[in-house]
């Protein structure tokens, strides 16, 4: 190959190779899939492609009967064949002549109905007389597209009105117009340029009279395989007023309808449709006829020939699409482009092996070269979607993915970040996604305002050391979801669960440690699955967490070894709490609360908790006690920080509570410290807590979870259906008792004790009311809240990978306690093994035990009495022997989640001695 040639000449040369194949295997129609200064470009001295390296196997399949082989073969016209086409010409040209002259009668006469609808009928009270000129071109045109054509009305019938033949003068050049728009197309259709949904019927009715689908193959072939004809293809009426889907070109037929507005004048042209562009196309708008194309595939694909045609002409097709994408930018320039995504979306057997094999990956990599503005106009086309189509597109990619990353094996030198079919796959998911989110419940209103804005003009040590891009601001926004305007923590309801869009095949051999690296440091250069979080699950993602979590810690050890170095101190390269279990909430406040002051980074390290007068070393155990100790403080109901609802068993805040901010900013930085150092605490917050964290504000559907009984009162408000101002009674005053149970009032308008609700204005009450209870009312406690949870997570992804209810998982671990999952987990150490009696009989002990019984051993074995996420099956316990029969009891090292069994004589003592240990565990030392 000549050293000379640029890149865009060698992508010239390729797309002239491969216009050539088409050429060859679709038709003896010349089509060119590239625009015209790619046409016929070659490499200097490179020989012309040969016969046999032109008829590939894949042309095989799209012929299995031989069809191309036979028209090939020879060009001897077959006389009695051409004496038939004849034939068959003249009479669908009768045909066309007639029905264009009804339509010139419709359009210059009417059907003679008074109350007809038809834009295109003269009897329409909208319909603008024209002359016979002007009729005359555009019955042509509703003919071309098969516009609606009325049924004289009866009146007409009786009265005798009949349509006769027409003379020349009548409709001015009939027969000349006929033939310059080649509305009878040629026996092969090789004059076809584009698909319609008339053109498509058409061929299949010939096909089927003669028993033969190979001239249909040879259209769907070389039309689907050209991204131009497939661009032109199946247009709305109103676009498709300007193509021609037989004969001449577009720039000749641009000329003629200029010629034409020329003849009949300004104010008769601008009766015709295609001058009509008042209305402003939506932004997700298409030009594609969508339900035309529907009705094209329902036909198609049930012909098993023209299946096969489908599959190989998008072979074709798709990899010059993405050069086009890549290299070209044919989105900026032509915006229609996008019809192909669209009509080969439509396809429903995509999930099928052939397609997915063969066709789907190449198209994933052209999609996911689209620009960021395109993929929006995707999501918010698809989203108009039904929930079944929109299933059928997710379902599409799913397969794809589980499909590749079962047909290979990755390791930590393959890695699937790596298969470029998987990555375009999960960009493609992406538009799905974001479609079921804008298809579904979504609340984008609603939003805090951000508290996490604590960056400084101040150079920090990790920017003067060069480390700034691994410790980067998060979270980050994902283009789609800017381009779009929407969130996946806006969604209420997502059209399709969220849970059905995780790939568990793509979970089970993604590299966290080497996803998370991209994610953080190599973004531009190598794909991240952390930047699709939805194909993710809580598992792996929590993984990505963990990794975060620990490379800032040691992140913080290594400066404030450094920093000591500097100023000759003495290193601390823990956050080290020393506390008494009698004044844990005094003495914890007092030092996080200097700590926030002082140096708010040192709660980026790892927690250390000393408990004054007891030995145990905190390996995390003792961190997990710590939690759990002041959470039973602070949540108590005596100290009056929380209300307590008796039916939920959850949560709230006290709008009326006499504790300072330090107190609620306190309890946030114990949740913040509990994500970050990996430990699940026992806290009972509604969801829209953990909505409000992630910078929701609460709303009237959020009192359903938090508030079930006010909810209950306020949704049959809204569904009176009588006269809810005198039978309510009720005013945009309300009241609450506060702290000591006395009642407080609260206008919600000014003046709302005189403002009546109505039927009018309920709705208005009921917003105001929830605003009032989730956040106003609490505005002082919650924001001191949040605040203490983002000094310790403001700069981690958990925002950007975590929906709020996944937060909720990560802090407080899952409710569901599944012992035998435990049991298949658990490991044996010291002479102990599945099969030893004392193991059998323990196990046989706790599944005989209550549910409370339960999470005292595991409060009593892990340090919590919840399942840390994915459930007890992902925690390893151990079991280890510690001597022989005795009296002693079992004891347990809550840092490594393992029990020391002693191997008891009988089942009896060992339950005696077990529940006594659960039961009275209390404190660490020194075994």
């Amino acid at each position: 190959m000549s050293t000379g040639m640029d890149r865009t000449e060698i992508l010239s040369v390729n797309k002239a190779a491969v216009s050539h194949v088409n050429q060859e295997a679709f038709g003896t129609e010349k089509v060119c899939l590239r625009p015209l200064h790619l046409r016929h470009n070659k490499l200097p001295g490179e020989p012309p492609p040969t016969e046999a390296q032109l008829h590939m196997p894949l042309t095989k399949r799209l012929y299995p009967a031989g069809g191309l082989k036979q028209q090939t073969a020879s060009s001897t016209p077959d006389v009695m064949g051409l004496q038939q086409e004849s034939e068959s010409s003249r009479m669908n040209r009768t045909t066309a002549k007639h029905l264009i002259e009804r339509y010139f009668r419709q359009l210059t006469e009417g059907c003679g109905n008074g109350g007809c609808t038809n834009q295109f009928c003269a009897s329409c009270c909208e319909f603008q007389p024209m002359d016979n000129n002007v009729a005359a071109v555009k019955a042509l045109e509703l003919f071309k597209i098969n516009a609606k054509l009325c049924d004289p009305h009866p009146s007409k019938r009786e009265s005798g009105v009949h349509y006769p033949d027409f003379s020349e003068d009548e409709i001015p050049d009939l027969e000349d117009k006929m033939s310059e728009m080649n509305l009878c197309p040629t026996k092969d259709f090789s004059d076809l340029h584009y698909l319609t949904e008339n053109a498509v019927c058409m061929i299949l009715s010939s096909c089927e009279e003669e028993g033969d689908y190979s001239a249909l193959v040879r259209v769907i072939g070389r039309i689907f395989s050209n991204a131009d004809a497939l661009t032109k293809s199946f247009r709305k009426d109103d676009a498709t007023k300007d193509l021609q889907p037989f004969g001449g070109h577009v720039d000749k037929h641009d000329a003629q309808t200029e010629d034409v507005s020329e003849r009949v004048g300004a104010s008769s042209a601008a009766a015709l449709p295609e001058e009509e562009d008042a209305e402003i196309p939506s932004p997700c708008e298409v030009t594609v006829d969508i339900d035309a194309v529907r009705r094209v595939y329902d036909r198609l694909l049930s012909i098993e020939q023209v299946e096969a045609a489908l599959v190989n002409a998008l072979v074709y097709l798709t990899p010059n699409m993405e050069l086009d994408l890549e290299y070209l930018d044919v989105y900026e320039t032509n915006p229609d482009y996008l019809n192909i995504f669209v009509i080969v979306m439509e396809n429903g057997n995509l999930h099928s092996p052939e397609y997915l094999e063969l066709a789907m990956p190449q198209f994933c990599k052209a999609m996911s070269k689209l620009p960021v503005a395109a993929l929006a106009k995707l999501s918010k086309l698809w989203a108009q979607y039904s929930p079944p189509q929109i299933q059928r597109m997710m379902e599409t990619f799913q397969q794809l993915i589980t499909f590749t990353v079962v047909s290979n094996e990755y390791d930590s030198e393959n890695l699937v970040n790596d298969d470029e079919t998987v990555v375009a796959a999960t960009k493609c998911l992406k538009v799905v996604f974001f479609a079921s989110i804008l298809a579904g419940d979504v609340d984008i209103e609603h939003n805090e305002e951000d508290d996490d804005d604590l960056e400084t003009e101040e150079l920090t040590l990790h920017e003067l050391l060069g480390e700034e891009r691994l410790y980067k601001k998060c979270p980050r926004v994902d283009p789609l979801e800017k381009e779009l305007g929407v969130r996946p923590v806006d969604s209420r309801k997502p059209l399709i669960p969220f849970e059905d869009f995780i790939n568990e095949s793509l979970n089970e051999v993604v590299e966290m440690d080497k996803d998370f690296t991209f994610f953080k440091v190599d973004a531009e250069s190598k794909f991240s699955f952390q930047t699709c979080p939805f194909i993710l699950n809580i598992i792996t993602k929590n993984q990505g967490l963990y990794y975060d979590n620990r490379i800032r810690m040691y992140s913080e050890r290594r400066l404030t070894a450094l920093y000591s170095m500097v100023q000759g101190q003495q290193p601390n390269p823990y956050l080290k709490l020393k506390v008494r279990r009698d004044h844990i909430i005094d003495d914890a406040l007092v030092r996080l609360e200097m700590i926030s002051m002082e140096n708010p980074s040192d709660l980026k390290k790892q927690l250390f908790v000393e408990f004054e007068g007891e030995q145990g070393v905190d390996e995390g155990g003792v961190s997990k006690e710590f939690f759990q100790l002041v959470l039973e403080e602070i949540f108590n109901p005596d100290i009056g920080m929380f209300t307590y609802d008796d039916d939920t068993k959850l949560f709230w805040f006290n709008s009326s509570s006499l504790e300072n901010e330090a107190q609620y900013t306190l309890i946030g930085i114990v949740l913040g410290l509990a994500i970050y150092n990996n430990c699940i605490l026992d806290v009972h917050f509604p969801m829209v807590v953990y909505r409000k964290l992630m910078g929701k504000k609460g709303t009237y559907l959020d009192l359903a979870d938090s508030h079930p009984f006010l909810y209950q009162s306020l949704k049959e408000l809204l569904e009176y259906s009588g006269n809810v101002e005198e039978d309510m009674m009720i005013t945009f005053q309300i009241s609450h008792r506060d702290l000591f149970g006395n009642p407080v009032s609260y206008d919600l308008k000014e003046q709302g004790d005189q403002i009546p609700v109505t039927k009018e204005n309920r709705q208005e009450f009921v917003e105001l009311y929830a605003e009032y209870i989730l956040n106003k009312s609490v505005e002082r406690q919650f924001r001191a809240f949040k605040k203490g949870f983002l000094m310790v997570t403001n700069e981690s992804p958990l925002k950007y990978l975590f929906r709020p209810e996944e937060v909720e998982l990560l802090i407080c671990g899952s409710r569901n306690l599944d012992f035998e999952a435990l049991e298949k987990a658990t490991e044996y150490d010291g002479g102990y093994n599945k099969d030893s009696q004392i193991i059998k009989d323990f196990w046989e002990t706790i599944h005989s035990f209550g549910e409370e019984q339960k999470r005292l051993f595991l409060q009593f074995t892990t340090g919590t009495d919840r399942a840390p996420v994915g459930g007890l099956g992902k925690l390893k316990m151990i079991i280890a022997k510690n001597g022989s029969d005795t009296d002693r009891l079992p004891t347990s090292h809550t840092c490594f989640n393992a029990l020391l069994l002693p191997e008891y004589s009988s089942k009896e003592k060992l339950k005696e001695r077990l529940l006594k240990a659960i039961t009275y565990a209390k404190g660490f030392g020194m075994l």
